[in-house]
């Protein structure tokens, strides 16, 4: 359950984006924006200070670098499956929201008003489906919930890339990422319970940002896509694509739920 909540933070940051997209973007324009983006990553540094180590670091924390080298070494095969995870499973995250907004302008024509309202609409069902899967995950097991996320996402494509309407589009936006960010719900205590002691600060992390990485040309390729094409059938097709990618990788991967830290 607390996998889920703990990744709703980033749904819960998107959702106050959108908010204020919708009433600063028409008075002040994109650059303060961007400004006022960074302010709550600050917040870090309150972490950082207030926040205390856990029992399980400090019993395991590496003196040297060398030490963490020869760890990460020892565990070069699941770093390389979870990098290959997180790319599928950001391909899937950002290949559905990085384009919305410009995919409800292009396509639709919809104003500053409309984008955001089924933005943040989207992020409510974002985070109501990380909640709910992260929670599921630990009666049903990791990956299970996570392909059941993921496979009823595909379901969904239809209605959230061509329907004809508003309330359809709403609804459409919802669905759409309360099961995208419900299999993304499970990831931080899937990828926590994956890695050993030794190196469970690092590699999630670094596997975590090799995907995102790998990941991170997904929007422009939508947007080539789009010029061929429409935005509805780059953003659909490209999200066939990825979720399937996403469902095999979780399938050939393994899990270790209930495993104890520390032992």
């Amino acid at each position: 359950m607390l996998s889920g909540f703990l990744q709703q933070g980033y749904a819960t940051g998107y959702l106050l984006a959108a908010v204020c997209f919708f009433f600063l973007f028409p008075r002040v324009g994109w650059r303060p924006l961007f400004f006022l983006g960074g302010l709550p990553a600050l917040l870090a540094l309150f972490v950082r200070v207030r926040v205390k180590e856990s029992e399980v670091w400090e019993q395991t924390r590496h003196q040297s670098w060398g030490q963490l080298g020869r760890a990460l070494l020892g565990n070069w095969k699941l770093f390389l499956y979870i990098a290959v995870l997180m790319m599928a499973m950001n391909l899937v995250a950002h290949g559905s929201q990085d384009m919305y907004p410009t995919f409800l302008q292009r396509q639709w024509g919809y104003g500053v008003g409309t984008r955001s309202l089924i933005t943040g609409i989207s992020m409510l069902g974002a985070i109501a489906g990380g909640t709910l899967f992260g929670m599921m995950s630990d009666r049903v097991g990791r990956r299970r919930a996570m392909i059941t996320a993921l496979g009823l996402a595909l379901v969904v494509i239809p209605l959230w890339a061509f329907a004809p309407s508003v309330p359809l589009l709403i609804t459409g936006a919802f669905l759409m990422q309360f099961l995208v960010q419900g299999s993304w719900g499970v990831i931080p205590a899937h990828l926590s319970e994956l890695s050993p002691d030794s190196v469970r600060g690092f590699l999630p992390g670094f596997g975590y940002q090799t995907g995102v990485l790998l990941a991170s040309g997904v929007g422009y390729l939508e947007a080539v896509l789009a010029r061929h094409t429409s935005y509805s059938v780059a953003m659909a097709g490209t999200a066939v694509m990825v979720i399937a990618m996403a469902i095999a990788v979780t399938g050939l991967g393994k899990e270790r739920r209930a495993v104890v830290f520390g032992k």
